[in-house]
């Protein structure tokens, strides 16, 4: 019986190992054709040589198995040195195959166990005392702010000029975006303290069934994004189904709700349903009217809605009863081809936005085109159209702005002061080829654009990627902040973040690089454009600024569960087309696309504290790969139908589903995030960083991975251990005087607080659903609150809730710690 179950358990070794050793074998020789590694040929050679002697001579193949080891360890480590991540992916499965052999029934010789399993122990000892070893690798970069900065109560924030300190009156607190709370009773030392004060759930969640009010969401990104204002007593917010609600701000219950009821039409075919923020405005009191102060929001079907602040009832002087389409002055606008997730900036009596228009789907589609509205009556005040004569101008009723210019969907922001807006912008579609895009397109694209706020001339534009082809748009409007100039003035300077991971400092009143904060043109791979296209030679670079940028792709970077889907990402890197960043989309051949649009910093922009001129950034890190392909291939075949803009778009079929059609244009994208059969990213850790960076010194003052893979698995799952791999993420932080950094964003469905001092994480909370949104931060009652969304994102897969909680300090004890 016994001799049976060992040569029974010797058998299945033996064909695990043998197929294992094919894969690799089979696999390592088209890697080495393609110039990649050695290594998993010889692996797939030993492992074949373990298969084959295992059953017949055990002793012997238990010896060789543990050469194997050992040759894949001192390989691990010359590729990787102690990367722990590194060293996981290749030697966790090899280890875990030898403490299999370890088991007392498989390849016995006769003899004891010690005699059989010594070399095989001795191997695996020396792999895990490796492992081990790299666990205490740190990728941090450590440091701390100085002790007189954190004191530091310096100059006056001006963008606050008019914000009670109480309040969070727009998206960043203020129109100046830096997301800072002057707020200072929760601190770094009762933190430990704080706690949930209430939580409201808004009941707009996720509708997957049939025949649901809103329409089944099923095919969208459902995502509750929000970050709701705060104005005297009231919190005001919106949904992902456009409802706009306030609420008290010290126990929660729902003062009132509108529901706008969206055309459903438009419900079905927006690619997100989603609404970022409300915004507060109040009416001059020279200007008549019966609705003073408002909440403005953004409605799913391309409207905006004014709403008294105090009855949530619509204003009737506003627009239509209370909205605006923005599908005027649009011509034929396809559902789902235009929407706006963004509040729209108001100030000086101009509410001011643009919105998404929908990428990657021809080069004919709507206006791009930046709009203000007077904010008592909704009359169109201006618009900002580049591809019109003059370029800002006041369309009439029957006029059509001019069609796929870039646009501008992300929070904008303001310097009321100095009269300008601050416009983000990105591309003329389509994203990935730009052989239609007319000069006027590449000159207004991926740029800061600043008007003015009244009358919507244009006063500067700073663009940071030329003739973008990778879709680095960019996703938010810069922070204001007033940096100490050379010859100690104060300059009234911004900071622009980008999904590159660079950060340009400008002077907001003219758009030029703020003295000691210079800009290079640095050359960028050109070779492999599309023939009908062209490739800027060179991009702009902060060159004194610290970058987020991470560093090129190599081979040995490649990632995975298991050596046998790190190596089919391999293959596909040496496969691809990939010169390092800006490497321009190929056609017929798949290219990298890395940092991608996903972006490093996204639509959630930076913190910036004024007083002790810290910049806060989370940063994310995942490959894409892009190819293009002659369109007559899919349109031949019928699966992808021919369209001229005329009505709706035709839906696609089959193999065509998962293309960008862009229609106009010779080509199609296909566009994925670089993932391998196991739905593993193929770039491994660290996946998501934190990073404070001194403006005045220009340096990293500290930087630390930030998420776990906790709620992350295989194929989606939201199960695994927390390992420490920093986390991608989406939303942003707040920074508050109390020196706390706040942020949920992760994937792992936490709210953390840092210390702004070294960026260490002194709490958190377990939220029950994902908190991509940027959190806030008031006080009402004596007492400061910190309030998140938390509800989820469609697009990074992290559960989806309607929940909104507040936190503050815990009774007795906060109030004790907080004197």
């Amino acid at each position: 019986m016994r001799e049976g179950k060992q040569k029974l358990f010797s058998i299945i070794t033996s064909a695990l190992l043998a197929l294992v050793g094919l894969f690799l074998f089979f696999g390592g020789a088209q890697l080495m054709v393609l110039g990649g590694s050695w290594f998993y040929v010889l692996a797939g050679c030993l492992l074949l040589a373990v298969a084959v002697t295992g059953v017949k001579a055990p002793q012997l193949a238990m010896r060789v198995y543990a050469a194997f080891l050992v040759v894949a360890t001192i390989w691990a480590l010359t590729e990787t040195g102690f990367n722990i991540w590194g060293l996981e992916v290749r030697l966790l499965a090899p280890i875990g195959f030898g403490a299999w052999m370890l088991l007392p029934w498989v390849w016995r010789s006769g003899g004891n166990w010690l005699a059989d399993k010594r070399d095989m122990l001795g191997a695996i000892g020396l792999a895990v005392v490796v492992l081990v070893i790299s666990c205490f690798t740190s990728y941090s970069i450590d440091g701390t702010v100085p002790d007189d900065r954190m004191a530091a109560q310096g100059q006056a924030d001006p963008a606050a000029d008019g914000v009670a300190d109480a309040d969070w009156q727009a998206y960043g607190r203020t129109m100046g975006g830096d997301r800072y709370s002057p707020l200072a009773q929760i601190t770094r030392g009762n933190v430990s303290h704080l706690k949930r004060a209430w939580v409201t759930r808004t009941g707009d969640v996720e509708q997957d069934g049939e025949g649901t009010v809103a329409g089944p969401d099923q095919g969208h990104e459902f995502n509750l994004e929000v970050t709701p204002l705060k104005v005297g007593d009231t919190l005001y917010m919106c949904t992902p189904h456009s409802w706009v609600m306030a609420l008290d701000a010290t126990t929660g219950k729902v003062k009132w709700k509108f529901d706008p009821h969206p055309d459903t039409a438009d419900l079905a075919k927006n690619v997100y349903l989603a609404c970022r923020g409300v915004s507060y405005y109040r009416i001059p009191d020279e200007i008549q009217t019966s609705c003073r102060t408002r909440i403005y929001s953004p409605v799913a079907d391309v409207r905006i809605v004014a709403l008294d602040a105090e009855t949530g009832k619509p204003c009737d002087d506003f627009g239509d009863h209370g909205f605006i389409s923005m599908r005027a002055y649009l011509g034929h606008v396809p559902h789902g081809f235009h929407f706006i997730t963004s509040p729209p900036l108001v100030a000086k009596n101009r509410l001011i936005t643009g919105g998404w228009i929908f990428d990657n789907q021809a080069n004919f589609e709507p206006s791009g085109a930046i709009r203000a509205f007077d904010a008592t009556t909704g009359e169109i005040a201006w618009a900002w159209d580049a591809g019109h004569s003059p370029e800002t101008w006041k369309p009439g009723p029957t006029d059509v702005l001019t069609r796929d210019t870039p646009n501008a969907w992300g929070v904008y922001t303001a310097d009321p002061a100095l009269g300008m807006v601050y416009i983000p912008t990105g591309n003329a579609p389509p994203d990935n080829w730009g052989g239609s895009r007319r000069p006027f397109d590449d000159a207004t694209s991926s740029a800061t654009i600043a008007l003015d706020i009244v009358t919507g001339e244009r006063r500067w534009t700073y663009q940071t990627v030329h003739h973008d082809l990778w879709d680095m748009d960019i996703p938010s409007g810069p922070s204001m902040v007033e940096l100490p100039g050379p010859n100690g003035e104060s300059i009234p300077a911004l900071v622009q973040s980008t999904k590159r991971g660079e950060f340009f400092v400008l002077d907001r009143r003219t758009g030029a690089p703020v003295p000691g904060y210079p800009v290079e043109e640095r050359p960028v791979p050109t070779a492999g454009a599309a023939p009908d296209d062209r490739v800027s030679p060179t991009q702009p670079y902060p060159a004194a600024m610290p970058s987020l940028t991470p560093p090129n792709l190599k081979e040995s970077d490649m990632w995975g569960a298991t050596l046998l889907d790190q190596m089919i990402c391999r293959i596909q890197y040496r496969q691809s087309a990939y010169e390092g960043q800006f490497t321009p989309p190929h056609v017929g051949r798949t290219t990298i696309v890395y940092p991608a649009f996903y972006g490093v910093v996204d639509w959630q922009g930076i913190t910036i504290d004024p007083q002790r001129k810290i910049m806060l950034a989370n940063a994310s890190y995942l490959p894409f790969r892009i190819k293009l392909e002659k369109r007559q291939g899919l349109e031949g075949k019928g699966v992808l139908p021919r369209w001229n803009g005329q009505g709706e778009e035709p839906a696609a079929k089959g193999d065509a589903l998962s293309v960008s059609p862009d229609y106009g244009t010779p080509y199609i994208a296909l566009t994925n995030p670089w993932l391998n059969p196991l739905q593993i990213p193929c770039k491994g850790p660290v996946w998501g960083t934190i990073t404070a960076i001194d403006l005045v010194t220009k340096k990293i003052v500290w930087q630390h991975p930030v998420g776990t893979t906790r709620d992350t698995g295989p194929f989606r799952t939201h199960n695994n251990l927390p390992l420490p791999t920093g986390m991608y993420n989406i939303g942003g932080s707040i920074v508050t005087r109390g020196g706390l950094v706040f942020m949920g964003a992760t994937a792992d469905d936490y709210l953390r607080a840092f210390d702004l001092a070294t960026g260490k994480v002194i709490w958190t909370d377990r939220l029950p659903a994902g908190g991509q949104a940027t959190p806030m931060s008031y006080e009402i009652g004596g007492k400061q609150y910190v309030l998140i969304a938390a509800g989820g994102h469609g697009g990074l897969g992290t559960r989806s809730g309607d929940y909104i909680i507040a936190y503050t300090l815990d009774g007795e004890k906060g109030a004790a710690s907080a004197q």
